[in-house]
C-alpha cells in the first residue's frame, strides 16, 4: 500500500445533480472539475447510474489522477459513493438500515471507515429529503433521528472521529429541527453551518442561493480538521464558467472541500 508524504489531505463531498440522470457530456465536464478538485477523498451523492461512477474513475485516471472506488447501490436511481486516492483504506462499507424510512424512493446513508495516513475515521455520506415544506421537514426530522441515533451508539462505543456530509437538504437558521436530530445527544459540529454563514453550495435558476450541503465533525476528540479550511470549491470559477452556465452543463451544487491532519492520530 503507497504512503503518504505530507501531513494534511483533503476531503470533499459534492451533489452530481443526477436525478434526471448524467448524460456523457456532463460526465465530461464533471471528470474536468474533480480533477481540478484534486481531493484526496470525495463523497458524491446523486450517482446516477451507478456505473456512472466508474465512468468518472476513468476519465480521471486517464487525466493522472487516481482514485479507487466504493459504492453499495441504492434501491432507487440515485446512488451515493466515494471515490479515494490510492494509498487509502476503506472497509466496512454498508449502508444504514432505517434511514431511508423503510421507503425505496429515499437514500439510505452511506458508511464506511477509512484512514489517511494516521487519520482513521468513519464517513457517513448522506441524501436527505428535498423540499421546503413542513411534511418534508418532519421527513428530514425522521431520518435526521435515526442517523443521529447511530452516532450517538457510536460515540459510546468508541472515540473514533465521525465525518457527516453530503446533500443534508437543510438550511442553517431554518431546519432547526433537522440539524438538532441529525447531530446525535449534541455529539456533531456542524462545521459548515459557522465557516460558510455567507456562503452558498446550491445554484438556483432564479431566487437567493442556499448552503443545502452540510459538512460535520464529531465534536469531541476531533482535532485533525483544520479550523477554518472548510470552503466552497469555486468549481464554476475554475471551468471558467459563469454560474448559470455550471448550472446548466455541470451541476447545480458546488463541492465542499475541507483540510485534515494525517500526520497523527488523537482517537
Amino acid at each position: 500500500m503507497a504512503s503518504f508524504d505530507h501531513s494534511t489531505a483533503r476531503i470533499a463531498t459534492w451533489n452530481l445533480a443526477g436525478y434526471w440522470g448524467i448524460p456523457v457530456e456532463r460526465q465530461a465536464y464533471q471528470i474536468e472539475g474533480l480533477a481540478l478538485l484534486d481531493a484526496e477523498v470525495v463523497a458524491l451523492v446523486e450517482i446516477n447510474p451507478p456505473s456512472m461512477l466508474e465512468s468518472l474513475k476513468q476519465g480521471l485516471a486517464e487525466k493522472g489522477v487516481v482514485y479507487e472506488s466504493s459504492m453499495i447501490e441504492q434501491a432507487n436511481d440515485l446512488h451515493i459513493g466515494v471515490l479515494y486516492k490510492q494509498g487509502i483504506t476503506a472497509w466496512n462499507e454498508h449502508l444504514l438500515e432505517g434511514s431511508d424510512l423503510g421507503d425505496s424512493r429515499r437514500r439510505k446513508a452511506f458508511v464506511l471507515n477509512m484512514r489517511i495516513g494516521k487519520f482513521d475515521f468513519k464517513l457517513i455520506v448522506v441524501h436527505l429529503k428535498s423540499g421546503r415544506g413542513g411534511d418534508e421537514q418532519e421527513i428530514r426530522d425522521q431520518q435526521a433521528q435515526v442517523i443521529g441515533n447511530y452516532i450517538t451508539q457510536q460515540r459510546q462505543a468508541s472515540r473514533e472521529d465521525i465525518l457527516l456530509v453530503g446533500d443534508f437538504n437543510m438550511i442553517p437558521g431554518q431546519d432547526v429541527s433537522n440539524f438538532h436530530h441529525l447531530g446525535g445527544e449534541d455529539l456533531m459540529d456542524f462545521v459548515s453551518s459557522w465557516d460558510l454563514q455567507e456562503r452558498f453550495s446550491h445554484i438556483l435558476p432564479a431566487g437567493r442561493a442556499n448552503l443545502l450541503d452540510g459538512f460535520a465533525i464529531s465534536r469531541t476528540y476531533s482535532t485533525e480538521y483544520i479550523r477554518g479550511s472548510l470552503r466552497v470549491f469555486p468549481m464554476h470559477w475554475s471551468m471558467d464558467m459563469g454560474r448559470d452556465r455550471f448550472r446548466e452543463r455541470v451541476s447545480d451544487h458546488l463541492p465542499f472541500v475541507a483540510s485534515f491532519r494525517i500526520d497523527r492520530s488523537r482517537d
